[in-house]
């Protein structure tokens, strides 16, 4: 019988004595009785290198941890998402992401309706939208290209779309400005009007139901300031396109029906970038880039549903985030990228993993008596190593950290690259204790 409750299990049970035996080694002696550490404790796959290595676990631990999540249905978990079963229980719905990155020909069910069609209906729809922007097909009130992108959201419909935007900024067109306004602060939007001209500026409206408060104060700031520059109410459906379901509230706002892009509440808002929450990050790139920035992800979804758990990195990563936060009792988890496209990556992350499991309940309504997660923080390096580093290395506290290295960087310049993974190779090293 599979449990639910992780520390009702065996294996739980197995790692709490576990850890006692070993919670005082340091991991220097790790490495120095075992010089084929790394050999494993290490995944490749798709071009990815993942080197946990550098953990405090033995080869026991990492067992017992893939024992706990065996005890806990892990896999009939993975299956049940990716078939559209009501893994959130507290909304009742699918939670399916996965299908808005799915180019198989295979159908995706949710109550016995495929979505696959619509899925393509609206990737169609975002490819030819963003290649009419790009070509200059489709021009401001005035006939001038579009310059300025101003995407307006918040939470999950601003953080997803600015941080895959900075990551492949390389890869953008550098003709276009894209801006991203989410606090409702008015300096926000107010400094960001202050640099794009109203005849060459595309603003896109990202809320699902067109009633988030941030959002819809944003958005009607941006429609008064353009009205007001162009002297014509008209052009604000040539100027405005919305991310959204609630057709009504969008006409009414003065934005046509055709200039509207659905996506569905089985798309939880931190995973929809690759819905037409993305659609500004599609014109950027235009819609080839995109595309391939969505079978990327089809990639890493493959690898997490079919990969076995003992070579699986989503699984590894997640049970070594029980283990240290359940076991050793740490509470926090740095991420530090040493790339600067990936500034925006912790942010990210911290919305994806602490909205996902910050909760007290569990999913039979009970009561949580374990962590859940831990507090995710970082800054990119080199700048995290002149401002937080100095407690991570020296303090009291034991900090879990990821450190993300490109091996090549996207701008060769002299000495720059090797440089930066000298110093990231050097903190990795000092900090492994």
């Amino acid at each position: 019988m599979k449990n639910n409750n992780p520390i009702q299990t065996a294996a739980w049970k197995k790692l709490q004595e576990h850890y006692d035996q070993i919670k005082d080694t340091h991991m220097r002696m790790q490495f120095e009785t075992d010089h084929t550490r790394f050999d494993a404790f290490h995944i490749e796959t798709d071009g990815f290198l993942l080197d946990y290595s550098k953990n405090r676990i033995e080869q026991r631990t990492m067992h017992l941890l893939r024992a706990l999540a065996e005890e806990c249905a892990l896999e009939e978990a993975i299956r049940a998402m990716f078939s559209g079963e009501h893994i959130n229980r507290t909304e009742n719905r699918a939670v399916l992401h996965t299908a808005l990155r799915n180019f198989s020909v295979s159908p995706v069910y949710v109550d016995g309706i495929d979505l696959m069609p619509d899925v393509r209906k609206v990737r169609e729809k975002m490819r030819l939208f963003s290649d009419a922007v790009r070509m200059g097909d489709r021009k401001g009130c005035t006939g001038k290209r579009f310059t300025d992108i101003v995407h307006i959201g918040i939470g999950g419909s601003d953080l997803g779309p600015v941080m895959v935007y900075e990551a492949l900024k390389a890869y953008t067109d550098r003709e276009l400005n894209v801006h991203f306004v989410s606090n409702v602060d008015a300096t926000h939007i107010a400094e960001t009007l202050r640099t794009v001209h109203a005849e060459t500026t595309l603003f896109v409206i990202a809320s699902k139901t067109f009633t988030t408060q941030e959002t819809m104060l944003n958005a009607h700031t941006a429609r008064a300031w353009f009205v007001q520059q162009v002297d014509d109410e008209r052009y604000v459906s040539q100027h405005f396109v919305a991310l959204s379901t609630a057709t009504e509230k969008v006409k009414a706002f003065g934005i046509a029906e055709e200039n509207m892009f659905a996506f569905w509440d089985w798309v939880g808002g931190r995973y929809s970038v690759w819905s037409a929450i993305g659609l500004s990050v599609c014109i950027a790139l235009g819609y080839d880039q995109f595309e391939s920035f969505l079978r990327g992800a089809e990639a890493m979804d493959m690898h997490f549903r079919e990969t076995p758990f003992e070579r699986n990195i989503p699984v590894t990563l997640g049970l070594l985030g029980i283990w240290y936060a359940n076991f050793f009792q740490f509470k926090t988890y740095a991420v530090i990228p040493y790339d600067q496209y990936l500034h925006r990556l912790t942010a990210y992350l911290q919305q994806a993993d602490m909205e996902s499991n910050g909760k007290s309940y569990d999913r039979n309504g009970v009561a949580v008596t374990y962590a859940t997660g831990p507090v995710i923080w970082g800054e990119p390096g080199t700048n995290g190593q002149h401002a937080f580093f100095q407690l991570m290395h020296q303090g009291t506290e034991i900090i879990p950290a990821d450190f993300i290295l490109p091996v090549r960087s996207l701008n060769e310049s002299g000495m720059h690259q090797p440089a930066l993974l000298s110093m990231a190779s050097r903190k990795r090293k000092l900090y492994a204790r």
